[in-house]
């Protein structure tokens, strides 16, 4: 049975279109809204930059990157390289690969559902519905969504030597409870809701949260909650199976060692991430389904609105995390709404607009190569402020031609990496 989408979506023509333009003036996020008197027309994208970022990220180490922009101007794709390096098939925007933690937002809209539906609070300890799982009490479901549980990251431990621990990994099937061992056999980064500190356990726990209070497993929350609900057609859980049907990117794994062959990292059944990360999906998707949840369609706006409240993820004032959600501010003033993704072989964004309006989804396959993680982020930029300005006659003497004004931040790492 499919799960309607919300039904507080349905309100009056006069309503709806006051709540449309509310949504366009004064965007819902912790901070103050901006006057009507201002409001701007957003800047057009720049696809020429998506297309030097995407160049950028081949240069530094991906056999292909692509992107796919949609807004009240319709969708534009992009693609450059290969999306698989034995047959040199080109890059495809229609072609779905594997989204890493972007998977982390699919899991936190479900949950969310859940607290909608009065299933479980957010300020209740995990140990209220999953007893004995945890051994500390002060653990919300709240700070997993957050990443303030203090709960490590099992992965750091696994993935210290890239390519060998993910082979050793690469066809093994973990419970749920495994994962969450491996996590609890190493020390606590942080007291429950002290700091910010990223770790897939908290996912891990995410998704046996959904699968006890649903009496179901999380493939079938994600299919009747989001995937058939939005008709994303090429979007779906795939745990243990370890092949991507259909066409697909073929993803490639840089060793440690440098100048080491890439490892095709294609096929693997993504166990040791399961509700943080096995989730495979399209560019087209993923606009849709980030475009969608910021518009309303997937949660209340009150949980929509805690969604998307934010704390930093570190001191550039810059980049933030709410439940399940990152939160981009970018040099133009624009905050953006969704999530980064690695998975062995893949680096993802996929990012909308608070109003929904307008996203980007783009991808490179490799990974343990954070210079390309980097280099494809600045499509984010290039998407939502359009073309960046000519540098003043004075500023061209103390800088040399073409140099930007935005210096990119290293990308923000959902796996740990060495190279």
């Amino acid at each position: 049975m499919t799960v309607p989408l919300l039904s507080y979506r349905r309100l009056p023509v006069s309503a709806a279109l006051i709540v449309a333009v509310a949504g366009v003036l004064a965007p819902a996020t912790s901070a103050s809204a901006a006057p009507a008197a201002i409001r701007t027309q957003a800047p057009a994208p720049d696809m020429a930059g998506i297309v030097a970022a995407l160049e950028s990220a081949m240069a530094n180490g991906a056999p292909g990157a692509m992107a796919r922009y949609s807004g009240p101007e319709g969708a534009r794709g992009r693609a450059v390289g290969v999306r698989d390096r034995e047959s040199g098939a080109a890059m495809d925007t229609r072609a779905r690969f594997r989204i890493g933690s972007v998977s982390k937002t699919f899991s936190s809209v479900v949950l969310l559902q859940l607290v909608d539906e009065g299933r479980l609070k957010l300020d209740a300890p995990v140990t209220t519905y999953l007893e004995g799982l945890l051994p500390d009490d002060r653990i919300t479901v709240r700070h997993l969504l957050t990443h303030r549980s203090g709960l490590a990251d099992y992965t750091n431990a696994m993935f210290e030597q890239t390519v060998p621990g993910f082979e050793a990994v690469r066809n093994r099937v973990f419970s749920y409870q495994e994962l969450v061992d491996l996590s609890l056999a190493e020390p606590r980064t942080t007291e429950p809701g002290a700091a910010y500190a990223y770790s897939n356990a908290n996912f891990v726990v995410v998704g046996m949260l959904i699968e006890k209070l649903t009496g179901r497993p999380v493939a079938d929350a994600y299919q009747r909650r989001i995937i058939k609900p939005l008709g994303l057609r090429d979007t779906a859980y795939v745990h243990p199976d370890t092949r991507i049907k259909g066409t697909h990117v073929r993803g490639y794994l840089h060793p440690d060692e440098s100048g080491a062959p890439l490892v095709d990292s294609t096929e693997q059944t993504v166990s040791w991430a399961q509700s943080a990360g096995a989730v495979i999906s399209s560019p087209a998707d993923l606009n849709s389904f980030t475009g969608a949840l910021m518009r309303g369609r997937l949660l209340s706006p009150q949980t929509l609105e805690a969604m998307t409240t934010v704390t930093p993820t570190d001191g550039t004032n810059t980049r933030f995390y709410g439940l399940g959600l990152r939160r981009y501010d970018l040099s133009c003033g624009t905050r953006v709404y969704g999530h980064t993704g690695t998975v062995q072989g893949f680096y993802t964004y996929a990012f909308s607009t608070r109003d929904g309006r307008r996203s980007l989804s783009a991808l490179a396959n490799t990974s343990n190569h954070g210079a390309a993680n980097t280099a494809l982020g600045n499509t984010l930029e290039a998407a939502f402020c359009g073309k960046k300005a000519l540098p003043a006659p004075a500023a061209r003497s103390t800088a040399p031609f073409g140099t930007a004004a935005h210096v990119p931040l290293p990308a923000e790492r959902d796996l740990p990496e060495r190279h």
